[in-house]
């Protein structure tokens, strides 16, 4: 039962702090969410191109595009989606989200190697499919691997809750 002196119930501060949890990985999900679904469309657009536009096979077709896309979603994780995590060791940073990304190419691509070659379905449409379920699966490995290990939650004194967007002063001293 509360107390009426204004004191907060313990079981009210668990819950509190478990709904800011989710409510913090609602908005994260959303902006990794919106700098993935342009990189999806930067992906698709430049498989598509290359794959009108030069005879290369399917899957070369599809690592470029995917190179192109990791290049395109590194400036908007790093200024968007995550531009409040930790921006000390930008070159661990970068060599970790190459890694995670090169493991997110292999997923991807290897999906499509295998409907391509393996299974014969490689018309235009076929290949656009599995392209987009390749991106899925991988997507997932990236979000895991990014948040964990590439853009750290900047860690206080009282505990590893990330700073807020837009609150205080940034890292590098600037508002």
């Amino acid at each position: 039962m509360d107390q009426d002196d204004g004191t907060e119930h313990p079981r009210a501060s668990v819950a509190g702090t478990l709904w800011g949890r989710v409510e913090g990985l609602v908005r994260e999900l959303a902006r990794f969410g919106a700098v993935g679904g342009a990189g999806l469309l930067v992906n698709l657009l430049v498989f598509n191109l290359v794959r009108s536009a030069t005879d290369l096979q399917v899957v070369r077709a599809s690592v470029i595009a995917t190179v192109v896309a990791i290049a395109f979603n590194y400036v908007g994780f790093r200024y968007f989606a995550y531009r409040d995590r930790d921006k000390s060791g930008r070159t661990k940073e970068l060599t970790l989200f190459l890694l995670f990304s090169a493991v997110g190419l292999v997923i991807e691509n290897g999906l499509l190697y295998a409907a391509t070659y393996w299974f014969g379905w490689d018309s235009p449409l076929q290949s656009n499919v599995f392209k987009f379920l390749g991106i899925g699966l991988a997507t997932l490995f990236r979000f895991w691997s990014y948040r964990t290990w590439v853009f750290r939650t900047v860690r206080n004194e009282t505990g590893p809750a990330p700073t807020p967007v837009g609150v205080g002063v940034e890292q590098d001293g600037h508002a």
